[in-house]
Order: C-alpha cells, then sequence, then structure tokens
C-alpha cells in the first residue's frame, strides 16, 4: 500500500526541484524528505528520482506515478470537502493569497460580502505575487491563490489545480508629459531603445511586459525596477523612462505628470487557482463565488 503522505512528498519535490526546496514547503527536514522518498522507492520497486545538475528530476517512473498522485490528491481533496460539508457546514477559516491590486479589486469586495452572506467563513488574505501564491496553494499554504497568466504558469488543463477565471485587462504606456511620443499613438515597437521601469523579474507582469517587446521585435532595458506600479508611475513622471502598466493598477497611482497610452497587445488575465477536488469545499465555494461576483462587478464598472 503506498502512503499518500509520501505521494505528496513525490509532487512537492517534483514542484520545487530539489530536496532542500520541498523540504522547506513540506515544513520538513532535507533527511526527512529524503526517507519518505527512499521509503515510497520501496514501495513501488523502482527508482523515482534522477539527479539533475544541484537538482534532482523525476524519471520515468517517477512520471507516471506523478500522474496518479495527482489524481488520488485530488480525490481526497474531494472527499474531504464532501466531509466537510456533511459535517461542518460553513464555519472555519479559509486563507487566500494574492497579489496586491486584486486584493483591493475583488478580493476585499468578496471578503466584505462575506462577511454578510456567510458570517461563519473566517477569510485570512496575504499579499503573494501570483506566481508564489500558486505555488502556496500546491504547497497547502493557502487554500486560494488569485493569481495572472504568465509564461511558465501551470497550464489550464494542468490535474493539480481548479481555475475560475475572473478579469483580464489591458496594459497602459506610461510616458513622461514631455516624452516624444506623448502626443501620438504608441505600439509596444515604438518603445524599442527606451529606458524602462519596471516590476522585478519573477513578478508575472515582467513577464508579460518582456514577452510583448520580444514580439515586438526588442528586448526591453529596465534600469529602474519596482513591483509598486505606483513608484513605476512616479519614477516616470520624473523622466527616468517609460513604462507598461495594467490599467486598473493606474486607478491608485498619481498621473498628474504623466502621459497615459493605450497599446495593443499585452493583456494582464486573472483568475481564482484551488487544488483540484477542493473547489467543492464548503468553505471554499462561496469565496470562489464571492470573487466571481466581484470581478463581475469590476467588469461592468467604467474605467
Amino acid at each position: 500500500m503506498i502512503d499518500t503522505r509520501r505521494l505528496r512528498t513525490l509532487r512537492a519535490v517534483a514542484d520545487h526541484r530539489t530536496v532542500t526546496a520541498a523540504a522547506a514547503a513540506l515544513h520538513l527536514t532535507p533527511s526527512a524528505v529524503s526517507q519518505q522518498l527512499v521509503a515510497l522507492e520501496n514501495e513501488v520497486g523502482h527508482r523515482l528520482l534522477e539527479r539533475d545538475g544541484r537538482g534532482v528530476r523525476l524519471t520515468s517512473v517517477g512520471k507516471i506515478l506523478l500522474g496518479h498522485t495527482n489524481e488520488v490528491l485530488a480525490q481526497l481533496e474531494r472527499a474531504e470537502a464532501d466531509i466537510a460539508a456533511y459535517t461542518t457546514g460553513t464555519a472555519g477559516e479559509v486563507t487566500a493569497a494574492s497579489f496586491a491590486t486584486a486584493i483591493g479589486l475583488v478580493v476585499a469586495p468578496a471578503v466584505g460580502a462575506l462577511r454578510d452572506k456567510e458570517p461563519g467563513i473566517r477569510v485570512r488574505v496575504l499579499d503573494a505575487e501570483g506566481d508564489q501564491s500558486l505555488t502556496m496553494v500546491l504547497d497547502g499554504a493557502v487554500d486560494v491563490a488569485v493569481a495572472v497568466e504568465y509564461r511558465g504558469a501551470p497550464a489550464e488543463d494542468d490535474r493539480r489545480l481548479s481555475r475560475i477565471p475572473l478579469y483580464s485587462e489591458p496594459f497602459d504606456v506610461v510616458l513622461p508629459h514631455d516624452h516624444a511620443l506623448a502626443e501620438n499613438e504608441v505600439t509596444v515597437a515604438d518603445l524599442a531603445g527606451e529606458t524602462w521601469i519596471g516590476p522585478y523579474p519573477g513578478n508575472p507582469c515582467h513577464d508579460v511586459i518582456a514577452l510583448a517587446c520580444e514580439h515586438a521585435g526588442f528586448a526591453p532595458e529596465f534600469a529602474h525596477s519596482s513591483d509598486d506600479f505606483s513608484a513605476v508611475v512616479a519614477l516616470a513622471a520624473a523622466g527616468a523612462g517609460v513604462a507598461m502598466v495594467p490599467r486598473l493598477a493606474l486607478r491608485a497611482a498619481d498621473l498628474s505628470g504623466v502621459v497615459v497610452r493605450p497599446v495593443a497587445g499585452p493583456q494582464r488575465r486573472v483568475f481564482a487557482a484551488v487544488r483540484r477536488g477542493a473547489e467543492r469545499h464548503p468553505l471554499l465555494l462561496p469565496l470562489l463565488d464571492a470573487l466571481q461576483d466581484a470581478a463581475t462587478a469590476l467588469r461592468r464598472a467604467p474605467v
């Protein structure tokens, strides 16, 4: 009989690519993770991992077992959801991780709505970038992620996650008020050779911007970096460079010193994600519904 705790360990190692990182995510010691993996290999009778540079990767048998692991763990999530629905109803705590802009736009309104509709549900909110929040869901550190589509994100058909689309928004170009393009329509290609201000590498928005520039035939030169879009706009107002900013993030910025121009192409696509099978949990369903309601109201609101 395969121990499901060891299956969780296998998935964590597959996600994080090193025993040390998997151990940190699981709140175990590296030696404990290694022991779990050795025991799992003994249970299945095959090697599951092999060295890959400084990390590890799954063997062919490991990949087969990981596919079954995703199905088994999803079914366990469904079982927990059904038992919770039968025994406890809608009373308890849910933890949600979201990037800052979405906290203001959809998470906070959803939390407010739940206080009236489901007072037994307590929502704890953590500020985390989109790529971080998905890992936190997979590791079991949080229940719900509000994340951004980015290059390298788990695919829509990833068997580990259930995804619920929330909203999408275009990026706008932010220029110093005296920029040569300030009075013109702007394309991404027009910004080749400019000095750029933008999020740090690893932030999903940095990836969206870089990919849009790649499609336009150039690589942006980021001279200034901040994950706070109000700071990005302030630097543009000071003449430090140009930027592309998600349109809804501009609501919180002081635009008095800049010119904002729409640009075709890049989009920030936002979705909620839970571990597959957990979407039926009685504590999560009301939050997911509230997030969708908040996103619907956001889409209908004038920009």
